[in-house]
């Protein structure tokens, strides 16, 4: 056994269990574990990608100065205050990085998203988990657990696996009420999803503790490429420059993502298509006798009676070639979480547990 020991917290990590892709000896498979874009990237993107291939023995630009351009344009704010990442799995770690360590705590909520306390315990801070309320983050509990040791407050808004939110007006009133020094993060992997909602970027601009996050890998569909973003303060990108390589980002990456953001058309019918099948898949599940909360995301978190019954759905699910995401490590063993897909994949979901419903009775 080697004497060589890694840094305080780095053995509390337990690895991150992505979602399943294949079912053994089950063909005409579909996979709704890991909330992807079923209608996949925009066109414009993908023909960016292809013509960047004639790039690749160029290195990228180490100021992702056309990207942050085209997001300062589509999403009206500054672009000298975005930060690109691998992901926005990559922004949180640089924020986490960047201002939490030994002796500090970071908040996250009870079903919050799993990376926020394995991004803590990589820096050597406490993670420190809040209760939520009916499966909706809550402020008062959060604003209770802060301390002078809190540094960061963690929560994705919509959130996931559960698929709610709270409005600006409480992610306000939970900025105004954290401690000095101690940072707000707001994850937006699933803000475009909800119409009108500008994922905190409001709030960023008019304050000096909130830092919002989004990716591409949602709406966008580039899971593939992995490419996320971040807008904050000035001071704090300065900072989060800082611990970022300077060519984190690929040319193929660079180049795909300025084309989805400014296809802004695209963009607008994925989450159009996604809101018409995701209120007819609950209400669909809800015939069935399947409770789900109201869902602001690209999937539904479907609620049974107990873990059993969950499992037993899972298993069936899978028999017919639907894989969907257990999320008892979330806290949620009674729970499912179903990517919305396209329409012929809702309905054999639908139609799949109203037959196991139907077997169980």
């Amino acid at each position: 056994m080697t004497k060589i020991t890694p840094q305080p917290g780095i053995m509390e990590i337990a690895l991150y269990v992505g979602g399943t892709a294949h079912v053994e000896g089950v063909s005409d498979v579909v996979k709704l574990s890991s909330n992807e874009n079923p209608f996949g990237p925009s066109p414009a993107a993908s023909e960016a990608a292809r013509r960047a291939t004639y790039e690749l023995h160029r290195y990228p630009a180490t100021d992702h100065a056309g990207l942050r351009a085209a997001i300062g344009e589509i999403h009206d704010i500054d672009p000298d205050q975005v930060i690109c990442g691998v992901g926005s799995d990559e922004v949180l770690q640089f924020i986490a990085q960047s201002y939490a360590g030994p002796g500090d705590e970071v908040i996250y909520t009870e079903h919050g998203f799993s990376m926020y306390p394995i991004l803590a315990h990589a820096c050597g801070a406490t993670p420190v988990k809040v209760a939520e309320k009916d499966r909706v983050v809550d402020v008062d509990a959060i604003l209770a657990a802060c301390n002078d040791k809190t540094r960061i407050v963690f929560i994705a808004n919509p959130a996931n696996p559960t698929g709610t939110m709270i409005d600006l007006d409480e992610c306000a009133r939970l900025a105004n009420g954290l401690p000095e020094g101690a940072l707000l993060v707001l994850d937006g992997a699933y803000a475009e999803f909800e119409q009108g909602y500008d994922g905190g970027a409001s709030l960023v601009a008019s304050r000096c503790n909130v830092i919002m996050t989004r990716t591409f890998s949602k709406i966008h569909g580039l899971g593939g490429l992995r490419i996320g973003w971040g807008y904050a303060p000035r001071d704090i990108i300065d900072v989060l420059n800082r611990v970022r390589q300077p060519f984190n980002l690929s040319t193929v990456q660079l180049a795909a993502a300025e084309a989805a953001v400014r296809d802004t058309g695209y963009t607008e019918k994925c989450r159009a298509e996604n809101e018409r099948l995701r209120g007819w898949l609950a209400e669909a599940l809800a015939r069935h006798g399947v409770k789900t909360d109201v869902s602001h995301t690209n999937f539904i978190l479907a609620r049974f009676a107990d873990a059993a019954e969950a499992d037993a759905c899972d298993a069936y699910l899978k028999s017919q070639g639907l894989i969907v995401r257990k999320v008892g490590g979330y806290g949620l063993p009674n729970c499912l979480r179903i990517t919305v897909g396209d329409e012929p994949a809702c309905r054999r979901v639908a139609h799949a547990v109203g037959q196991f419903r139907e077997g169980a009775e």
